[in-house]
């Protein structure tokens, strides 16, 4: 409880699992696809089949699919308990376009895979599917159907959604296979976040925290007059994380809460503290060790390390370029859309935000 810890990153879910969730939660998908203010859709073209929302090359996006999609929308704002918004309504409009543009990509996507040779066999989507069963329904086929009719889903459905996850990563393994990243550049990364790589000043310390300044004026009193601070700290010490080894705790110099911190790295060696104030209550501090100096990792024991980071923030460049350049393509007279459902702004003039990177890399949810 000492220490001002940065935020704890969200646990890695697993890429099929993020499949699986996605597929549970459509809405969250549909959510994150576009910039969140866009208007009504208009325009479009009448030679776009009347069963169809869209054509992306020569591929028709079935009116039945955005239907379902929306239908799925639907179903998630009723679980939320959240009256799903009228036609017409801004809310709506923005579900309709995410929804279009979320079926549009993929189309895109299936497009690509082709030109590239990126195969998705069924057995593939048959192998992640058995993963998904596993790791969320112990292998149970009957739980996982449950599962699918409380969500409102059917096993088509889910497998479409694994074609989809495994067409990303395939298209991500091709478009990334060849970014590499040279020495110098993990030198100067390196040079540049030193501070990053190594251990700040530390030194072994003992407290106890109690929440009121009687009571540690009183312990101070009695630790000076001979009592025994281990025992003390066990008795009466209220920070859980250093109470049952007599107050013991090695801190790092920048770690704790800042009046903790100035005492800690302040006092002598075996010096005893006054009652030193933080959010958390009253600490009586005791150095037991000298302060450590601080020490840098040599580049040599974390340069793997810093090269995989950086590959993987430019695999990520590389394929939010790729997304960029195929929208580009496919608006180049490779888009049409029904009358009524060009969405508002036109995303072929308009920056939109992609997914793509995201869930090709096994990061989305």
């Amino acid at each position: 409880m000492l220490y001002s810890r940065r935020a704890k990153q969200r646990e890695e879910i697993a890429a099929i699992g993020a499949l699986f969730m996605r597929s549970l939660r459509i809405l969250a998908l549909l959510t994150v696809l576009l910039v969140p203010v866009v208007s009504g859709c208009g325009g479009g073209d009448e030679s776009v089949p009347s069963d169809a929302v869209a054509v992306v090359g020569d591929r028709e996006i079935a009116k039945s699919e955005f239907d379902s999609i929306i239908a799925r929308t639907k179903r998630g704002y009723e679980a939320q308990k959240r009256p799903f918004p009228k036609a017409g309504t801004t809310e709506y409009n923005q579900v309709k376009n995410q929804t279009l543009q979320f079926l549009v990509q993929r189309e895109q996507f299936e497009i690509k895979a082709e030109e590239l040779d990126v195969d998705v066999s069924d057995k593939r989507v048959n192998d992640r599917l058995g993963q998904i069963k596993k790791q969320y329904f112990a292998g149970n086929q009957k739980q996982y159907e449950s599962e699918l009719k409380k969500q409102g889903l059917t096993d088509e459905q889910v497998r479409l959604d694994i074609r989809t996850q495994l067409v990303q990563e395939g298209l991500f393994k091709q478009v990334t296979d060849e970014v590499k990243v040279t020495d110098k550049k993990i030198e100067d990364y390196y040079r540049k976040n030193r501070s990053q790589f190594g251990t700040p000043e530390s030194r072994e310390v003992r407290h106890i925290l109690v929440p009121t300044k009687k009571l540690a004026d009183d312990l101070h009193a009695q630790i000076e007059g001979g009592a025994d601070f281990a025992k003390l700290a066990k008795q009466f010490s209220k920070d859980p994380g250093s109470k049952e080894q007599g107050g013991k705790l090695t801190v790092a110099r920048g770690q704790t809460v800042e009046p903790f911190d100035k005492a800690a790295f302040s006092l002598a060696k075996g010096s005893l503290s006054q009652p030193v104030k933080t959010q958390y209550g009253y600490h009586l501090i005791e150095p037991l060790s000298g302060v450590r100096p601080a020490k840098t990792t040599p580049l040599k024991d974390v340069k793997a390390q810093i090269r995989q980071q950086l590959l993987q923030t430019e695999r990520n460049n590389a394929m939010t370029k790729w997304v960029e350049d195929t929208k580009d393509e496919f608006c180049d007279g490779k888009l049409t859309y029904q009358v009524g459902f060009m969405p508002s702004p036109d995303p072929c003039r308009t920056p939109t935000t992609s997914t793509a990177t995201a869930t090709a890399t096994g990061d989305g949810s």
